[in-house]
């Protein structure tokens, strides 16, 4: 067993346990503890509790002291100069035209280092841009970039329910979600009515499917059937090819784009419309009905025909 206490570097933030060592640490308090990133500011947010050695990564490391006033005032202004190094790297974005966002500006609590994050369709050549930046802040300087989830994250917002955002304000990590949740909780299976801000699936759908998992047993999930027309969270589309090891289906998009999904996270379309017949063509509603040889109407006829034809192509060739 181990003593630990959970620590939080941000309001939604990852949890993340060191050890109190002799220092009698309360819920709510500001700590200073050295990480991978080195001296870093967090509040306590989970008080000293025992917890399994297979629940911890070991060693644990221990908390250094008790942040005090001098450490806050630090903290104040490491925030106002994330805000100067923000501006200063967009102009530096612009300068050298690169293809990406710049989202938020992180200093370590020793400003050993600064840490830019942003957003792009694909990878981007930034080394020239760091020299530049390491020229300006005299420090390491690292570019992270992230995904449109953590993007949200960071930069908060107002959810379709009215809300602040699940992700910003209590959620500390990520869970997979699937529109198969949705499914299973009778919803609209259009993309764009269960997707959040940024664009993927709510992170809600997760909340209430355990219970509907556990009255509903989950059926054994079967792959599409390859050229049928399925559902997915980037839209509809045809399935052109299918991997049974992976369990992942190729899909073709309406739009022309092909993706590669799981099979939890497509689903069959049900074809519920009758095909129509050509404009300009007249359908019978009424049907011939077989007689016990399964024989109709129409067939008689057309056997006569072809007889008849026969037989005046014989008398023409006997005369």
């Amino acid at each position: 067993m181990q003593i630990v206490v959970g620590v939080r570097f941000k309001e939604a933030g990852k949890i993340y346990y060191f050890s109190p060592g002799k220092l009698n640490i309360e819920k709510d308090d500001d700590v200073i503890v050295e990480t991978a990133r080195g001296v870093e500011y967090g509040i306590a947010v989970i008080g000293p509790r025992e917890v399994e050695d297979s629940a911890v990564v070991l060693p644990l490391k221990t908390v250094q002291r008790k942040a005090a006033e001098a450490d806050r005032a630090k903290v104040a202004e490491n925030k106002e100069k994330e805000k100067e190094a923000f501006r200063i790297c967009e102009k530096k974005i612009a300068a050298h035209e690169l293809p990406m966002k710049l989202v938020e500006v992180e200093y370590t609590f020793d400003v050993n280092k600064i840490i830019f994050y942003f957003t792009a369709d694909g990878r981007i050549d930034f080394r020239e841009l760091v020299k530049d930046l390491a020229a300006v802040f005299r420090t390491r300087i690292e570019l992270r970039q992230i995904g449109v989830r953590d993007e949200a994250k960071l930069m908060g917002g107002i959810g379709c329910c009215g809300r602040p955002l699940c992700c910003a304000t209590f959620l500390g990590d990520f869970e997979p979600v699937s529109i198969r949740m949705a499914k299973e909780q009778n919803l609209s299976l259009n993309p764009t009515k269960i997707s959040g801000i940024c664009g993927r699936l709510m992170c809600c759908l997760k909340y209430e499917n355990d219970c509907y998992a556990k009255q509903c047993p989950r059926k054994k999930i079967l792959p599409p059937k390859q050229g049928s027309r399925v559902v997915s969270v980037d839209g509809e589309g045809k399935v052109i090819s299918l991997n049974n090891q992976r369990r992942t289906a190729t899909i073709l998009l309406d739009d022309s784009k092909t993706i590669v999904a799981s099979w939890e996270d497509v689903i069959e379309k049900e074809d519920g419309a009758e095909k129509q017949a050509p404009d300009g063509a007249e359908t019978n509603d009424k049907q011939e009905k077989p007689d016990r040889n399964g024989r109709n109407d129409r067939n008689d006829r057309n056997d006569r025909n072809d007889k008849r034809e026969r037989h005046e192509r014989h008398d023409k060739r006997s005369k």
